[in-house]
């Protein structure tokens, strides 16, 4: 009795063996959409499934078009090209006047501001008045001047007379000589005096003008000595002035100055010549484009820097002195990157992608996921993902994205 027991129990343990396992495999059958006699289900079934609940925006796709749907297309491929890798270095930066350009007007003569003609900010022109000064002094050097010219007048008089006189042996050769130094000296008289004249502010009419003292002046006119703007002025009505006291400074903003500071980790990286971008950061404008015209020899003891200077074209008057802007300079790191142009990227989700002709597949295209780098004027660089010599779709990248789409939702 004891060995029929447990032979009957090791069976009814097998059994329940059997029907467990059997429970298993029904239930993943039925649980991943097989049916219960074991078989699977078509593919087409399955693109349909699949369409249904949706396909990962994530997953790669391949299109295949016919020739005729290639041509409608426009479709056009390209090789991805090698490039020396760049990569760019940016510093902080202020705006100056180019200091070559900026004109600083002084008084020459010492006197009292009368009227004062220009603003600051204002934009003058070449010989436009800026101010008038009343001066004691220049009137005192216009009545030497006329003194001068009365003396040399009377000189070259007598210097006629004895002439004619030693002509008739009536005066002798040494009056003459003596006559004739005496008009000389004077005559040096009037053209030193003429000269501080000129040196003082009046113009050369001004003065071939003066024959006698009712032409003696006592104002002279400071004039703006090219176009540009007034940045800075110095003097108002009524102020006491000293000759070469600073009156106005005069710049032409045509062309400024981008002051940024480079770490010493830099240098080798910048040249003089080299090309830069100037971004103001309040600005939706586009950058504009300068060229790095000095580096200082110096290095700061203190920051650990150097002054790195940018002259930048300024004809619409976008940069303002004192503004802060970025600098931006292009360098190369020593290596080469693959190039593709601008037109073969396409965005899909959160990756960018291009499309690529399957080899011996007429029709055929792979979407192919990359990595970018910097962008260029019409290409970005692709990090990883595409190698230099594969082609790449340009013109028509967008409709295949577009077809991979419908691809994706099951259409």
């Amino acid at each position: 009795m004891t060995r029929k027991h447990v032979v009957q129990g090791v069976g009814a343990i097998a059994l329940i063996v059997v029907g467990v396992v059997a429970g298993v495999t029904w239930t993943e059958r039925h649980g991943r959409g097989q049916p219960a006699g074991g078989g699977t289900i078509p593919a087409g079934s399955a693109g349909v499934q699949a369409g249904r609940e949706g396909v990962k925006s994530d997953e790669i796709v391949e299109v295949t078009l016919t020739r005729e749907a290639v041509e409608r297309a426009g479709i056009k491929t390209t090789a991805a090209r090698s490039a020396a890798a760049s990569a760019s270095l940016t510093v902080p930066g202020t705006v100056m006047s180019n200091a070559y350009r900026d004109t600083k007007m002084n008084a020459l003569v010492g006197g009292v501001v009368r009227q004062v003609a220009v603003e600051l900010g204002a934009s003058v022109t070449r010989g436009q008045p800026l101010t008038v000064i009343f001066s004691a002094e220049l009137a005192d050097a216009q009545t030497k001047y006329v003194a001068a010219q009365a003396m040399l007048s009377a000189d070259h008089q007598k210097l006629e007379r004895t002439q004619s006189l030693v002509a008739l042996g009536a005066a002798s050769r040494q009056e003459l000589e003596e006559i004739t130094a005496i008009h000389t000296g004077h005559e040096t008289e009037v053209a030193a005096a003429r000269q501080r004249l000129l040196l003082l502010g009046l113009g050369p009419d001004d003065v071939s003008r003066l024959t006698d003292a009712s032409h003696v002046v006592s104002e002279v006119t400071v004039r703006a000595p090219a176009d540009g703007v007034v940045i800075a002025r110095g003097v108002n009505p009524g102020q006491v002035v000293s000759a070469g006291q600073e009156l106005f400074t005069v710049t032409d903003l045509g062309t400024v100055w981008a002051i940024g500071d480079l770490y010493e980790k830099d240098f080798p990286a910048v040249r003089v010549g080299s090309d830069a971008t100037v971004t103001v950061p309040v600005s939706t404008g586009a950058p504009l484009r300068g060229r790095v015209a000095y580096i200082d020899p110096r290095v700061d003891p203190a920051t650990r820097t150097a002054k790195v200077r940018v002259e930048v074209p300024n004809k619409g008057g976008d940069l303002r002195l004192g503004m802060y802007v970025t600098l931006s300079f292009e360098t190369r790191s020593g290596g080469h990157v693959t190039l593709v142009p601008r037109d073969a990227v396409q965005t899909v989700g959160n990756r960018n992608v291009v499309y690529v002709p399957v080899e011996g597949g007429d029709g055929r295209f792979a979407e192919r996921v990359v990595k970018l780098g910097a962008a260029r004027e019409d290409s970005f660089e692709v990090l990883d993902g595409l190698k230099p010599g594969e082609f790449v779709v340009t013109a028509g990248s967008f409709f295949l994205r577009a077809e991979a789409g419908r691809t994706r939702s099951g259409g």
